[in-house]
């Protein structure tokens, strides 16, 4: 009679673990690139450009787009394209400056709106749906017509003008956040409440604003180019896109290039920012 073996105690081989795959989504993809390209054209646009952007020539005036000219050249035979690298620092800083005071604010009165005592509650609710009742454009023309046209007049009215919508998102964050499990746990274990809410609270609730805030830089730079078009901006000779719209469209007739190409780069750095701001929105989401 033949006798089994026991079973063996010996510990299975350790199986590797299965890699989770990331798929970056061809759009992600050009917008990382596309991100890349207006760093470097902000921080060194030296790099880019193919010519001086303040370097002119009447002969070569209102050419339109060509190999000598990729997106053709102004009245006074500046490249357009050279102009438009250049002046990517200027409209970044804007729409970073304008997207940052903003935010602030948005967190600022969102606190107060969600935090405070029932008086200042009110106070801040009624202020928010004030101001947001107002066009954002009407609202940025409003205060750069009281303060006077300027860059940094720019800056604040943009930023001013579209505080209000994230502060209602960053109330709307706080007070769910208030109601979380895990602020109740905290409780239960006798946490105090500057602590819960410096811990839990205002940490869960300003997670989500990253996103917002890459998405804000492009929505910042659409209205302060139109601020600029409308001729309440950076004034020309500047390379600011915004002022390269407003230089462009006198010649619009003769030389539509010179407003369409900023008005499409523009578009082009808004929807890049939109479209990382979402990919990172969706990752916090899924806490990944």
């Amino acid at each position: 009679m033949t006798i089994a073996s026991a079973p063996s105690l010996a510990p299975a081989p350790a199986q590797p673990r299965a890699r989770r795959r990331v798929r970056v989504s061809w759009s992600l993809a050009v917008s990382i690139v596309l991100a890349v390209l207006f760093a470097i054209a902000a921080v060194a646009p030296t790099v880019l450009a193919t010519h001086s952007p303040t370097a002119q020539g009447f002969a070569d005036a209102l050419q339109g787009p060509s190999l000598a000219h990729w997106f053709g050249t102004d009245e006074a035979g500046r490249d357009l394209y050279s102009r438009v690298v250049h002046g990517t620092r200027e409209s970044l800083l804007i729409g970073i400056g304008a997207a940052g005071i903003a935010l602030v604010a948005a967190l600022v009165l969102g606190s107060l709106a969600a935090l405070g005592d029932r008086v200042t509650a009110t106070i801040v609710n009624r202020a928010i749906e004030v101001v947001f009742a107002f066009p954002n454009l009407l609202l940025a023309l409003l205060l750069v017509s009281i303060l006077g046209p300027s860059p940094w007049t720019q800056v604040v009215a943009v930023g001013v003008s579209t505080a209000p919508g994230y502060a209602r998102m960053v109330r709307g964050q706080i007070l769910s956040a208030k109601d979380a499990g895990y602020v109740e746990a905290a409780r239960a274990l006798g946490h105090g409440w500057w602590r819960i809410l410096g811990r839990h609270i205002l940490p869960n609730a300003i997670r989500p604003l990253v996103a917002v805030f890459t998405m804000a830089i492009g929505q910042s730079i659409v209205w302060a180019s139109g601020l600029s078009f409308l001729g309440l901006g950076v004034a020309p000779p500047s390379s600011e896109w915004g002022a390269l719209l407003d230089a462009g469209r006198v010649n619009i007739l003769q030389a539509p290039w010179l407003t369409f190409i900023p008005g499409l780069v523009i578009l082009v750095l808004a929807l890049t920012a939109t479209t990382i701001g979402k990919s990172i929105q969706n990752s916090l989401e899924k806490g990944r």
